[in-house]
């Protein structure tokens, strides 16, 4: 049972991180950060100083700025899993007569998922110019209590379009913004928030259709040992039938690696599509996921209160106004898929 009481205590840990991140996403007191200063505070006196400065320069460069560590860890998980899956669960399958058409889904997702996620990472979300401001000023109308008219932003020395936000990781202004995200290294935004839409779900339909080929390849494994009508001596030297619990060790014991793939499979599975249901939903109501927070009164981890100008942080939630912007489910999804176009002016 030590398999089982290892990997029950990484699920639990697992899960417990997940519900931490999603009830204190978007706040600036968390848990995460209230224990990361303790700790700070606690080794510093005995961390050299380059340490600590190496740190903060590593800290800052992995969650501060652009950079592509996360998009290399993506690629690396995805390559550790489709080479477990091709070199034991692939050979497997083939055994038990399974058809080279449900064989060859997964690698037809995955070329699916690629197209999308170099279209995140590559496609302008929507920048803020000088060229484009006077267009894109025209989209969206200000709702007058998350965006106001006459705001400018204070680095790009532009005004702000309704709906944008300055992304400080990216340095740039994106109309329509979402949020950054790190595992793309872009901001998502006007022009890139249907791709991100669908890779969410292409990542999903991957992870789901290995799991469950993995899933029907070890329930397999297990009629054919005649496991189920096995029995087994415990500890006491009584003889007992062989339950659910033994199976599962059993198994882990026989596919160590391939029981490990099915559990970060399962875990990435409902992680993931719980993330894309989230913005789905905000696709419908068409609401950006930095609206979301503010409508809420949440505060941004790296605005500055005092500086009104920036116009992130909102005054308590007005329920009347949440969906400003929504113009019917159909009409939303439209938007989404199809951005509007900035107005261009014609001179005379």
């Amino acid at each position: 049972m030590d398999f089982l009481t290892l990997f029950a205590v990484y699920v639990l840990v697992v899960l417990t991180c997940i519900v931490l991140v999603c009830k204190y996403s978007g706040q600036q007191q968390t848990p995460f950060s209230v224990l990361y200063n303790s700790v700070v505070k606690t080794v510093a006196p005995f961390t050299p100083k380059w340490l600590q400065k190496f740190s903060q320069r590593t800290m800052h460069r992995l969650f501060h700025q652009r950079n592509n560590m996360f998009i290399y860890l993506h690629i690396l998980l995805e390559g550790a899993v489709y080479a477990e899956f091709t070199y034991e669960v692939f050979g497997f399958c083939r055994e038990m007569d399974t058809t080279l058409i449900s064989l060859s889904v997964p690698y037809v997702l995955l070329t699916i998922k690629t197209f999308f996620f170099y279209l995140c990472i590559r496609r302008d979300p929507g920048t803020v110019t000088q060229k484009k401001v006077a267009g894109q000023l025209h989209i969206y109308p200000y709702d007058r209590r998350l965006f106001h008219p006459g705001v400018s932003c204070p680095t790009c020395q532009l005004v702000k379009p309704a709906r944008s936000k300055h992304c400080r990781v990216c340095n740039r202004c994106v109309h329509r913004f979402d949020h950054h995200c790190v595992w793309v290294n872009n901001c998502i935004g006007a022009q890139n928030t249907r791709y991100f839409l669908l890779y969410l779900f292409s990542v999903c339909a991957m992870a789901g259709d290995i799991a469950l080929l993995t899933i029907d390849m070890l329930l397999h494994a297990v009629l054919r040992s005649g496991l189920l009508r096995a029995s087994y001596i415990d500890e006491y030297g009584q003889q007992q039938p062989a339950g659910p619990l033994f199976v599962v060790q059993h198994l882990f014991l026989t596919f160590p690696r391939i029981v490990f793939m099915l559990g970060f499979l399962i875990f990435v599975f409902f992680l993931l599509a719980g993330y894309a249901l989230f913005h789905s939903f905000l696709a419908l109501v068409n609401q950006t996921s930095n609206e979301w927070y503010k409508s809420r009164g949440y505060v941004c981890q790296h605005c500055h209160p005092t500086t009104a100008a920036d116009n992130l942080c909102s005054p308590a939630p007005d329920h009347s106004k949440r969906y400003y912007y929504s113009r019917g489910l159909l009409r939303n999804l439209g938007e989404i898929f199809f951005p509007p176009k900035t107005v261009q002016k014609k001179d005379n």
